[in-house]
């Protein structure tokens, strides 16, 4: 993961914000790679979601809104994250994401009073003639490694206290802190700032909400929100589509803004942040269509995508809600996963949310929210399936996936390690370089600029003159620009083909310009 991040500040594709005041945290701004990178992925997903299809409009909806809003989609009273402040260090933490779990130590025999931690720690019989005795409690945050960094301060904390027996230990998952009891547990759990126990107070719900004021008055009138979602901006504006749209049953509405969350600790780089762009559409259904149904095709569609713009399908997994946990709107929520450097993570959620939202904001609006279905000669209030998408989140997968260190051979022959980005023709920020093969010629750099300036018509293409072939190609190779055009003396002394060269194979042949144009045409779509 470092070595993404470092690739990602020296290429120009994620800058820290405001840098030069020393960041922060949780604010990212994109340099000139990475704004090409990220649009491309906004507009392969815009053209395959809406454009390519008959039954999804689009919308803008404003980042604020009416406070209402937020009231009647129960944002306000319940859009909260467990948070836990460590009284000693004052750092915050979310409770979810950090874990713990006791030390217990067996042993033959019961421990005497005089060698235990703290007199409420006991010796309990555990069979076979065993005793087990509870010497402390250790925790960790959130990674790809809590389980087993828990165990390894276990294993330590153990060793500290010179205590003889075996480790009872557990490899299952850890627990989180919203389940620690506050009065046996939550005084033993040590701070992940400290290592030391009772300075964590006990979790407290959250508003992630970034709150505002409208207007020049700053009282409880002019409060407002940034909104920490999409998905009620197309509800909102959903009769207005209704009306204006010409649309009928199933239909989509679909959008791409900026959402905010005012995260506890954002983290991961740009997996988690405070600002981040969304990519999300309701798809509207009658309320007697089979919901399961579409639910499932949505699901197959948002993993196809994923695979068409580069992800390879081994990082991809499935992941259903429980549903004990789901949200008491939701009849079904299904998560496609993916395997990041740092654990495998939520990167698209297919929620079938019923007819919740719209029923609030009728309720709230006292305006009806509701579709006439010809057939049934009856108006209803659709239900919705929710397929809600981060482009931040798509983007660090991409760049993790693509990311590849090989060896090449140098001018001499000689091998050298190659940094590779082998993005999909789709999304890469650079399409074509191109590349005369002397700069102090002037016929070769004329040639290279006419083409130069053909492909720049259509698309995203790259002039490069400067150093050795072979140090341009490694250049292009760590942007991922899927193919290099080097004009050569053949280029101006034969049949005006030039050679092209393949980013992943670094295979070589020959190419004319209709060719060429044939080949964008075919693989960029």
């Amino acid at each position: 993961m470092d070595a993404i991040v470092a690739l990602a500040k020296r290429r120009g594709f994620i800058f820290q914000s405001s840098e030069i005041y020393g960041g922060l945290n949780g604010f990212f701004d994109y340099g000139p790679l990475g704004v090409e990178l990220k649009k491309n992925i906004r507009d392969c997903w815009w053209d395959d979601m809406v454009r390519r299809r008959d039954d999804i409009v689009g919308v803008e909806t404003s980042i604020i809104m009416h406070p209402k809003v937020w009231e009647a989609s129960g944002h306000v009273a319940g859009f909260t994250d467990p948070l836990v402040d460590c009284k000693e260090s004052k750092q915050r933490y979310r409770a979810d994401q950090l874990f713990w779990e006791p030390v217990n130590v067996e042993t033959d025999e019961p421990t005497p009073i005089e060698r235990l931690p703290l007199p409420e720690f006991q010796s309990v019989p555990v069979g076979n003639g065993k005793w087990s005795t509870t010497v402390g409690y250790v925790s960790a945050l959130e990674s790809e490694r809590t389980n087993e960094e828990l165990h390894e301060k276990a294993l330590e904390l153990k060793r500290r206290l010179a205590f003889k027996g075996e480790l009872r230990w557990s490899t299952g998952t850890a627990r989180d802190l919203t389940i620690a009891d506050p009065e046996k547990d939550l005084p033993h759990i040590p701070s992940p700032a400290t290592g030391k126990p009772g300075s964590l107070m006990a979790p407290r719900a959250f508003n992630m909400m970034f709150q505002t004021n409208v207007g020049a008055m700053t009282d409880a009138s002019s409060v407002a929100y940034l909104r920490p979602e999409t998905a009620q901006g197309m509800f909102v504006d959903f009769k207005n589509v209704v009306d204006t749209g010409r649309v009928k049953l199933p239909f989509g509405i679909a959008q791409i803004g900026k959402s905010f969350r005012n995260e506890i600790t954002p983290r991961n780089f740009i997996f988690r942040s405070r600002e981040f762009e969304q990519m999300e559409m309701e798809y509207f259904i009658h309320p007697d269509a089979d919901w399961l149904k579409c639910h499932e095709e949505w699901l197959q569609w948002c993993r196809d995508w994923l695979v068409s713009i580069g992800l390879p399908e081994s990082h991809l997994s499935l992941f259903e809600h429980p549903k004990e946990k789901l949200a008491f709107y939701s009849r079904r929520t299904v998560d496609i996963m993916f395997k990041y450097p740092f654990g495998v993570q939520e990167l698209w959620g297919i929620a079938a949310r019923s007819d919740y939202d719209l029923q609030q904001h009728q309720k709230h609006s006292g305006v009806p929210q509701v579709y006439f279905d010809e057939a049934s000669k009856q108006k209803v209030v659709p239900h919705v399936i929710e397929p809600a998408v981060g482009v931040d989140r798509i983007l660090l997968a991409v760049l993790c996936s693509a990311y590849v260190e090989d060896e090449a051979p140098d001018e001499k022959g000689k091998l050298e390690k190659r940094t590779v980005l082998r993005l999909s023709p789709r999304i890469a920020p650079i399409k074509v370089a191109v590349l005369p093969l002397l700069k102090n010629k002037e016929q070769l750099v004329g040639r290279a600029k006419e083409l130069y300036m053909k492909l720049k018509r259509r698309y995203a293409v790259f002039y490069d003159e400067a150093g050795a072939i072979g140090r341009r190609y490694r250049r292009q190779d760590e942007i991922g620009t899927p193919w290099c055009v080097t004009i050569d003396f053949e280029t101006i002394e034969k049949d005006g083909s030039f050679t092209l060269r393949e980013r992943d194979s670094m295979q070589q042949r020959r190419i004319q310009e209709a060719e060429l144009f044939a080949l964008l045409e075919e693989k960029v779509f």
